[in-house]
Formats: structure tokens, sequence, C-alpha cells
């Protein structure tokens, strides 16, 4: 029961057409559907409706985090939850938002704009679901990942947004990273038995890092690369790999300045995985375990 997954990232441009020549010709991802200031897309491999939406307004920046729960009950549960934490929850009714049923959304002790879904329109992956090749359909386009995979946001207070992300919606936290006087300044959380479907560090209330998707293995990372560097994309990081999470992965920003990430390798945390603690002083490591530094860019965010 309770949350699912990280179900879709709805972000803001100031030019849609460009925004979506990005995510369909570079990233690859397939336009579900489109309105007169709305595009709604998905990875190939995703049977939902979308997982990115893109709206148009005058400045880039989030609108809000969407995440999938099991079961009807759940949206109840989790309202009931959320007021008595002191929030105010909106319900959202069915059709209200496109392709999907009744949602409810509040905003977060980090100021981020959350929603919480139960049904999404169906509208199937480009594998059958009867004896599929067991590789990614031919002709696809760009890096092409198969799905989106977590989100990482900023916050004033990593530790009192971490209560209310763990108390009460139920993450379980994998890795923290902590200052000299114990105090969480980045925590790593998961519902989906990945090493994170939800990441919040220290910054600004209301701050998008990045969104990332996954892909299979080092091997399409570094295919991304090339696809990257082709397409003249600013890479801001990598390929190079996570102490944190484990994982590979590059970093780099879409033509409005939003920061995608593409990211594979972890581990598998089970529900009671022991957290696994970094220190400031190897913050570096921590990020980018090869370089171990930090580089500047790195710290943008949009709010």
């Amino acid at each position: 029961m309770g949350i699912l997954r990280l179900s879709h990232v709805d972000v803001r441009v100031p030019d849609l057409d460009l925004a979506t020549a990005y995510y369909t010709e570079v990233m690859g991802l397939l336009e579900v559907e489109r309105t007169a200031t709305e595009v709604f897309l998905k990875c190939w491999d995703e049977t939902d409706h979308h997982s990115v939406k893109l709206s148009y307004a005058p400045r880039v920046g989030l609108d809000l985090i969407s995440f999938k729960v099991e079961a009807d009950e759940d949206l109840a549960e989790l309202e009931s939850r959320v007021e008595r934490y002191g929030f105010p929850v909106r319900r959202v009714s069915r059709g209200e938002s496109v392709g999907q049923g009744e949602s409810i959304r509040f905003e977060t002790p980090s100021g981020q704009l959350m929603e919480l879904v139960r049904e999404v329109e169906r509208v199937g992956g480009l594998l059958p679901k009867v004896n599929p090749p067991p590789f990614p359909p031919q002709g696809l386009v760009g890096i092409a990942p198969p799905r989106i995979d977590h989100v990482l946001v900023t916050a004033e207070e990593v530790g009192e947004a971490t209560r209310f992300y763990m108390e009460v919606l139920g993450f379980r936290l994998t890795e923290q990273l902590l200052d000299g006087n114990g105090h969480q300044i980045g925590v790593w959380m998961e519902r989906s038995h990945s090493p994170h479907d939800l990441a919040v560090v220290t910054g600004a209330n209301g701050g998008l890092h990045h969104f990332a998707f996954w892909l299979d293995d080092w091997d399409h990372v570094r295919k991304a690369a090339d696809i990257l560097a082709y397409n003249g994309v600013q890479i801001d990081v990598g390929p190079t790999r996570h102490g944190i999470t484990r994982g590979n992965t590059i970093y780099f920003f879409d033509p409005l300045g939003t920061r995608n990430e593409v990211f594979t390798g972890g581990y598998r945390p089970d529900p009671d995985f022991p957290t696994i603690t970094w220190t400031e002083d190897n913050i570096g490591r921590a990020i980018f375990y090869y370089e171990g530094d930090l580089n500047d860019r790195f710290m943008k965010v949009h709010t």
C-alpha cells in the first residue's frame, strides 16, 4: 500500500516547440498528446499516458512532481496524513488533468507542489505484452530511455523535508549526506526498491535540481554521451560514477536550461535496507566518485 513510484514530472518552458523537439529528437521520448499550451511525453517502455509534461510559461521551472499510489484508498489515507501534518490538500477531479483520474495535490515542506494519483490512462508501450522480444524495438530515435527514474529537489531544511517524506508519505531512506554537526544536507529515498525515487539536497525551497531517465547499462550511457555531443547539448558532468547510489551517470541541460540525467546501475534496497551515511568531508566522492569534486554549475537549480 502507498506510493509505488514516480509517475511524471511537469516543467514550465518558454518555448514549447523547442523543448518538444529536444525531448523527442534528442532524448527520444514519444509525444502522446498535445494541447495549445501543453505537450505530454512518455518513454518507449512506459505504459502510462505520460512521464513528462511540458507546459508553456514565460519562465522555466518546476510545476509539480507526481507519484503513483497503489490503491484507491491510499489517496484518502495520505490526504489525511498530509492534513494532520499541517498542509492543506486540494482534490483534483477526474478529467481535470489530461490522462489521469482523481488525484490530490499539496505543497511539501521543501516547497515543491506534489501530486499523488491512483488511476492513469494506459496507452501502452512499444513492445507487446504477449511473447515480446527481450530488447528495445527497432527504429528508436535519440537516447531513447525506457523509463523515467527519479527526481532531485532542493530544500532549505533537508531534515524537516526528510521527516515529512518518510513519516507522512512512507519513503525509505537509502543514503544520507551529513555535515560536520551531523545534520542532513542531502538524502536519497525510495519506494520502488531502486536506490532512489526522490532525493533532496540543501538549497532554495521549491527548487528542481534535475529529473533523470533510466538506461539499461553502461554502454547505453556512453552512447547517450555520443548523442548529446553530436547534437551540441551542454553536458554538465560525466560520463562518470556516483559514490551515493553507486550509479553511472551523465548530467546535461535541455535547451531551456533544465537539467536532465541519464542513470544506470546501483543496487536493490529491500525494505530493511540499512541507511548508508556519507560525511561532508567526502562530499566530492559521494556525488562524483571518480572526480572527487563538484563544479559550480552543478549547484544551479530552477525555482
